[in-house]
C-alpha cells in the first residue's frame, strides 16, 4: 500500500475526536487537532480578549492566530512523510483554515491558499453536524446553528480545491471507523 494521508473533519461537536481515538485504539498513526492546545495556551497567557467566543476571532491577533495554526497543520503534514505507518489521519486539514477564516469572514492572503495547494491530501472524510451528539465545551463555542454553517463552509472550501469530500453516516463510533477504512481507496 502507498502512504496515504487522510483527513477526518466536520464542524464542531460531530464526533472527530471520538472516531480518530478509535482510529488510534486501532494503532494507526493520527495527528491531533492543534487549535485546542492553541486555545489553552491563549487562555493562560491571557493573549486573548477575554475568549468568549471562537478564539479565531476573540484572540488579540485573529491573522497571526491563524497563521499559526496554517503553520502547524503544514509542519503535520511534513512531519508525516517520517512515519512508518502506511495511513495517516489528521484531526482537521489544512483547508480548514480557509473554511474557518470563510465563515468568519476574515481576509487571507496567497500564503493560505498555496499551503492548500501545495500541501494535498489523499481523501476526506466530513462528519456532518449531527444535534443528538452535540455538547459544548470549554473550547466549543459555537451553537449548534453556527456549526452547519461551518460544516456548509468546510465542505465548500474543501470541494473547491478539488477534494471529494466522503460524507461519514451517523452511527456509533465504531460504525463510523469501519465506514471509513471501508471507503480508503
Amino acid at each position: 500500500m502507498t502512504k496515504k494521508r487522510i483527513v477526518i473533519t466536520g464542524a464542531p461537536g460531530t464526533g472527530k475526536t471520538s472516531v480518530i481515538h478509535k482510529l488510534e485504539e486501532a494503532e494507526f498513526f493520527c495527528f491531533h487537532e492543534i487549535i485546542r492546545s492553541m486555545t489553552q495556551e491563549a487562555l493562560k497567557s491571557n493573549d486573548s480578549k477575554a475568549i468568549v467566543s471562537n478564539p479565531i476571532i476573540s484572540v488579540s491577533d485573529p491573522y497571526q492566530f491563524n497563521t499559526q495554526i496554517l503553520n502547524g497543520r503544514v509542519d503535520q503534514f511534513k512531519e508525516a512523510v517520517s512515519q512508518k505507518e502506511d495511513l495517516t489521519f489528521y484531526d482537521r486539514g489544512i483547508p480548514d483554515v480557509l473554511a474557518y477564516m470563510n465563515y468568519f469572514n476574515q481576509s487571507y492572503d496567497d500564503n493560505f491558499i498555496n499551503a492548500c495547494k501545495n500541501h494535498t491530501y489523499d481523501q476526506v472524510f466530513l462528519l456532518p453536524p449531527w444535534e443528538d451528539i452535540y455538547v459544548s465545551d470549554n473550547e466549543r463555542y459555537e451553537s449548534f446553528e453556527q456549526a452547519k454553517e461551518i460544516h456548509h463552509h468546510l465542505f465548500e472550501t474543501y470541494s473547491q480545491l478539488g477534494y471529494d469530500c466522503i460524507k461519514v453516516p451517523f452511527g456509533s463510533v465504531q460504525e463510523r471507523y469501519d465506514f471509513i477504512l471501508k471507503n480508503i481507496k
